[in-house]
C-alpha cells in the first residue's frame, strides 16, 4: 500500500503536537512525524519546514540555533505558550472532527 496523502490543514496541528513532545529540529520533527504514522503518511520535509515558518511567524513556535546529534548547526524549534494553548484548541476541533465524520461513515446506508 502506498503511502496516505496529507489532509489539508493537518501538517501544522500535527507539528504542533511533535513540539509539545520535546524540542526538535526540521529533520528531526519530519522523522518524528513518519515514525508517529508507521510511515503510513508521506511528510514531506519541504512542506515541514513551511509549516515551522508558518508557526514561527504566528507566534506558535521559536526557534533557536543549537547544534544537532551529528554536530552540525540546526534551529531547534519549541512551542510557545500561545502555541500549546492553539494545540490544545486544534487537537480538540480535529478529535471532534474525526468523532463526526467517523459517525457518518459508520451509519447504515439507505437504499
Amino acid at each position: 500500500m502506498s503511502a496516505l496523502p496529507l489532509l489539508k490543514g493537518t501538517l501544522d496541528v500535527l507539528v504542533l503536537k511533535a513540539l509539545a513532545w520535546s524540542t526538535m529540529h526540521g529533520f528531526e520533527l519530519t522523522r518524528w512525524l513518519a515514525d508517529r504514522s508507521g510511515s503510513t503518511i508521506e511528510f514531506e520535509e519541504a512542506a515541514v519546514y513551511q509549516s515551522l515558518y508558518r508557526l514561527e511567524a504566528k507566534g506558535l513556535i521559536d526557534a533557536e540555533w543549537g547544534t544537532s546529534e551529528r554536530g552540525r548547526r540546526a534551529r531547534y524549534y519549541s512551542l510557545t505558550a500561545a502555541g500549546r494553548a492553539h494545540y490544545r484548541k486544534e487537537s480538540g476541533l480535529w478529535r471532534e472532527y474525526a468523532r463526526v465524520v467517523g459517525s457518518i461513515l459508520d451509519s447504515p446506508s439507505q437504499g
